[in-house]
């Protein structure tokens, strides 16, 4: 008996959002996407009880606005659990491991349901750590609650149980999307949380807000001395002026949507309609900027074993593996040099902002350069073959749909080959264009301290998601068009 034998009994009973029966119209599915977007911020915003009060460290740090959800609230997970198994899912499918054909219906409730499987192991190995582990997510050390008094291992359990709670919402809220909304949840989430940080980051009436820190420096509340002398100019661009922060941030956008535009028509034509002609666009950013959240994410767990480890063996902990300060970060040691450059302040060692040795911070950099280059290309690669999306499977789309190449024969095969010119080339330098911004983004810091990740994440999922609303109110207005993108 294999595995898929054995697995199916509990995989096909896992429990699934139910397909619409037939076209859902467009306001309706509106509804479901602001309505989830609603319930995301609503949740958020309810803190985890028991929770005791400072000392929280927050373990996904920097990447939380890739990894949505809100330290100390019921979405604490955010989508990282979901990411974590996909990822997994890809290795497993690009090794051929899983032995699943995606194109089988039977197949296809496997996979899905082993996805959802994994996705709860995710959420219960993911919670463990940050309730159970010190210095993360302290409990208090007892609690009245319904007229019991709970000691401090009760208390943890309580908040272990919430934080599994919300992780299996967040699933389910983006499976309601993905069915009966607009775009994905995984994208609205990563949006939301991104904007949030983005509007903050200019209109917050506080020290960091972008107008305020210029209303502060205008008025001589802030000190910057001379602009061409001392540490004047690098307050200006980097740091109470936000001017090489607006700058980038700006910059990302007009890049992300330039890129988008950039693309290679393939000519179609249809073999039986005369006249009926098309064109199949190849993008520069073929496998879109969502791969960058696998390769983001394959560090963040890499930083949250690190930082796990530091909490639980402290001075004991090995020098090559790293030494942390007070604030939970890797100042030496392999998880100093694999941690990713998130701001100027940690890499611009001429400042005196940097502790570390330039050579210290340049092998850090090198080597985040390079994890992100290449782990863009290749997970862009496995994003490309997993979603139906390589030559082969784009052929077989081509040629069901009754369109061929002109000049070329009406066959599967000869239309393969085309398509192997443009996709896999296409897909390796978008991918590798894409962690390069993301790294430089970083490097430059955004408005509201946003990762050059997130901010690459929301500005191409916006971008699609206006595409697709466009497309939604096309084959609302002209309903035959349903029948032509394989909508009804």
């Amino acid at each position: 008996m294999g595995w898929k034998e054995a697995a199916e009994p509990v995989l096909t009973r896992m429990p699934a959002v139910r397909r619409p029966e037939g076209h859902v119209p467009f306001k309706r599915k509106l509804a479901w996407t602001a309505g989830i977007l609603m319930l995301y911020f609503f949740l958020t915003n309810i803190s985890l009880l028991g929770v005791q009060s400072g000392g929280a460290t927050d373990l996904f740090g920097e990447f939380r606005a890739i990894l949505a959800g809100s330290q100390g609230s019921l979405l604490q997970v955010g989508i990282g659990p979901i990411v974590t198994a996909s990822i997994v899912l890809q290795l497993l499918g690009g090794a051929n491991l899983l032995g699943l054909d995606t194109d089988d219906p039977r197949d296809q409730v496997l996979y899905q349901g082993l996805q959802k499987l994994l996705v709860v192991v995710m959420v219960v190995l993911t919670g463990l750590p940050i309730v159970f582990a010190s210095g993360f997510l302290p409990a208090q050390s007892s609690l009245q609650f319904g007229g019991l008094t709970l000691d401090h291992m009760q208390v943890q359990l309580l908040m272990f149980a919430q934080i599994f709670v919300g992780g299996i919402l967040i699933l389910y809220m983006d499976e309601v999307v993905s069915k009966w909304g607009v775009g994905s949840g995984i994208g609205l989430f990563i949006i939301a949380g991104v904007s949030q940080r983005l509007v903050t980051g200019l209109i917050q009436p506080t020290a960091g807000g972008f107008f305020y820190d210029w209303y502060q420096i205008i008025t001589g509340q802030v000190a910057v001395g001379s602009v061409f002398a001392g540490d004047g100019l690098y307050t200006i661009l980097f740091q109470e002026g936000h001017i090489i922060a607006l700058l980038t941030t700006v910059l990302i956008f007009a890049i992300v949507v330039y890129a988008e535009s950039v693309r290679v028509e393939i000519p179609l034509s249809h073999a039986r309609v005369k006249g009926a002609r098309g064109r199949f666009p190849v993008k520069l950013i073929y496998a879109s900027v969502l791969p960058m959240i696998l390769v983001r994410a394959l560090q963040a767990n890499v930083q949250f074993i690190g930082q796990i480890m530091s909490s639980q063996l402290g001075a004991n902990m090995p020098e090559f593996l790293g030494t942390y300060n007070a604030n939970g970060q890797p100042v030496s040691g392999f998880f100093y040099y694999v941690a990713p450059i998130y701001s100027p302040n940690d890499w611009m060692w001429w400042t005196g902002e940097v502790s570390q040795a330039a050579w210290m911070v340049m092998i850090r950099v090198s080597i985040d350069l390079v994890f992100m280059i290449a782990g863009g290309a290749i997970f862009a690669i496995f994003w490309v073959e997993t979603t139906d999306m390589g030559p082969e499977s784009t052929a077989k789309q081509i040629q069901n749909s009754g369109m061929q190449i002109p000049g070329f024969r009406q066959n599967v095969g000869v239309i393969e080959k085309v398509m192997e010119r443009y996709i896999p080339q296409v897909t390796i330098i978008g991918g590798a264009l894409v962690g390069l911004l993301a790294v430089w983004a970083n490097m430059l810091g955004t408005i509201g301290s946003i990762s050059g990740t997130g901010l690459l994440l929301a500005v191409s999922i916006t971008y699609k998601l206006y595409e697709e609303i466009a497309e939604e109110q096309m084959m609302e207005m002209h309903p035959m068009m349903r029948q032509m993108f394989g909508k009804e």
